[in-house]
């Protein structure tokens, strides 16, 4: 689906304009994301496998949910969305805390240019991995991993099918702020 999205200058506010996923891509044009990121009280991740189907970076293991916010829509209306759609729960607003909004500047070799404000939360998973629900167009599979483990495939990202190599302080910043909240 080639949805409507809001148009943001280079500092992230928005324009006034909206345009269709497919032409902000080709452009290069600067938007918002919304992701998620759950985390148990076991001191546990979930990963979210990218589908097979993706242009890109198919099968690779990262943010449990994430999704481009939809003109008109909320960052926080689009992160509630993007989990129900993508592992089929349910979350509310007073769920979500937001650790921050991280630039996302890069080019793809299809072609792709993805300029986008990643406007990422924390929710504690509170059921079990298997009761989730994936969206098999989104996410091939879904898995818990430690924090020790999230650490070690942080330190060895682009070599284990796990993180995109360039957003190492990225994801070093995610999982502080799951251990700040879990301490």
């Amino acid at each position: 689906m080639d949805e409507f999205i809001d148009i943001v200058n280079k500092h992230g506010k928005p324009t006034g304009i909206s345009e269709r996923k497919s032409v902000i891509h080709k452009k290069g044009l600067y938007h918002h994301t919304a992701h998620v990121w759950f985390y148990t009280e076991t001191e546990e991740i979930l990963l979210a496998q990218r589908s097979a189907k993706k242009t890109i970076y198919p099968l690779l293991w990262d943010v449990s949910v994430a999704g481009h916010v939809d003109s008109g829509e909320t960052i926080e209306d689009a992160a509630i969305r993007e989990t129900k759609e993508e592992i089929g729960l349910d979350i509310f607003k007073n769920d979500l805390k937001k650790i921050g909004v991280f630039e996302c500047f890069q080019n793809y070799q299809n072609g792709t240019i993805d300029n986008e404000f990643h406007n990422t939360f924390i929710v504690e998973l509170k059921i079990p991995v298997d009761q989730l629900i994936p969206q098999f167009e989104e996410v091939e599979a879904l898995k818990l991993v430690s924090f020790e483990v999230f650490n070690h495939l942080i330190e060895n990202a682009g070599t284990n099918n796990h993180f995109i190599t360039s957003n190492k302080f990225y994801y070093e910043t995610v999982l502080q702020n799951i251990k700040q909240t879990v301490a």
